[in-house]
């Protein structure tokens, strides 16, 4: 038995139990098949469970060369929708004894400074935007397992990817404009070189195409309100029959610099303008009218992320499949106007 006030060791258990610490260790481990009794590995736990004997992981992780450690890799944290990556992963992380450093990479992408003296020797995994892809190579993080979340998954440096299904959020944002009968388009395009904003781009265009009378501008903004509204101003100018009657903003910021845009222009939204956004933030039920926009769950992001990560760990296949999204209609969306 272990001396009053201290932590039982694997050798206490081996002593009560009968055995040797080299059974403690198969048993404890999972990996007693074939090798121990089953009676003695019902022992072993029974034991261990009446001394609250704990694995001292920092012991056991020294040893495998594991620090349960990753580090998620995301854009500057200007929007929520990150934090909820971050929560979801955290989740995951957590029920799996793992930790998550979350690292924004400055200035929203491009190279970022090392957090640790060596990411490999301090990390077991990272989890990445494609928006933040640059920074890898600066942290050194593509040379350990990765996952990439929001990239292109023939041409992803991680082991697996996890995309939400951006596609099918673009699609049914088009489709519901098209239903209430708009065809001149404005696409406010964040000016970032990402694969998913990419996919706006060529899904909305693909899906017009497709519309005899459809016609589709495109107005390049910095990811700010302000930037939106300077574009979209810019954009929208011009007599009625030649103005987009649509806006579709690739994320919920650049609505709400539209908006503001279209109030300098005296337009009203949506009697004169339907404006669309892509997140579902806060911020889309925050402004008036409130925002017709694809809610994309961060968290779940997160979650399948993380979940990734470990079976890549592990060498288990990762669950295939994007993500499901869905178009919340709200009140900045109405039939083109006559």
């Amino acid at each position: 038995m272990p001396r009053a006030g201290t932590r039982p060791t694997s050798r206490d258990v081996a002593r009560a139990a009968g055995v040797s610490q080299a059974a403690v260790s198969l048993v404890l481990g999972d990996k007693w098949r074939g090798r121990v009794s089953e009676a003695t590995a019902e022992r072993v736990r029974e034991t261990a469970r009446a001394l609250g004997y704990r694995p001292n992981l920092a012991a056991r992780n020294l040893r495998l060369g594991r620090t349960r450690t990753v580090l998620l890799v995301v854009p500057a944290l200007t929007t929520e929708f990150f934090a909820g990556v971050y929560t979801g992963a955290a989740r995951v992380a957590s029920r799996h004894g793992f930790g998550v450093v979350l690292y924004p990479s400055p200035e929203g992408i491009g190279p970022a400074r090392d957090p640790f003296a060596s990411a490999q020797a301090a990390l077991d995994g990272v989890i990445a935007s494609s928006m933040a892809a640059e920074a890898l190579t600066a942290i050194r993080g593509d040379q350990l397992p990765l996952v990439m979340l929001d990239s292109d998954p023939e041409g992803s440096v991680g082991a697996a990817t996890v995309n939400l299904d951006i596609a099918d959020g673009v699609r049914q944002v088009t489709d519901h404009l098209l239903a209430l009968g708009h065809r001149r388009f404005l696409h406010l395009a964040a000016d970032v070189a990402s694969w998913t904003f990419e996919v706006r781009a060529r899904e909305l265009a693909a899906r017009l195409r497709e519309v005899p009378g459809a016609s589709l501008r495109t107005a390049r903004t910095p990811i700010s309100i302000k930037g939106a509204q300077v574009s979209a101003e810019a954009a929208l100018r011009g007599s009625a029959p030649d103005r987009p009657t649509a806006v579709v903003c690739d994320d919920d910021h650049l609505a709400a610099g539209t908006y503001k845009a279209a109030r300098r222009l005296g337009l009203r939204v949506p009697e004169d303008l339907s404006v669309t956004g892509l997140d579902d933030l806060a911020l889309a039920s925050a402004i008036d009218p409130e925002l017709t926009t694809v809610r994309l769950d961060a968290e779940l992001f997160g979650e399948r992320g993380m979940e990734a990560l470990l079976a890549v760990l592990e060498g288990r296949v990762p669950v295939a499949g994007d993500i499901p999204v869905e178009l919340v209609v709200r009140g900045s969306t109405a039939p083109a106007p006559h």
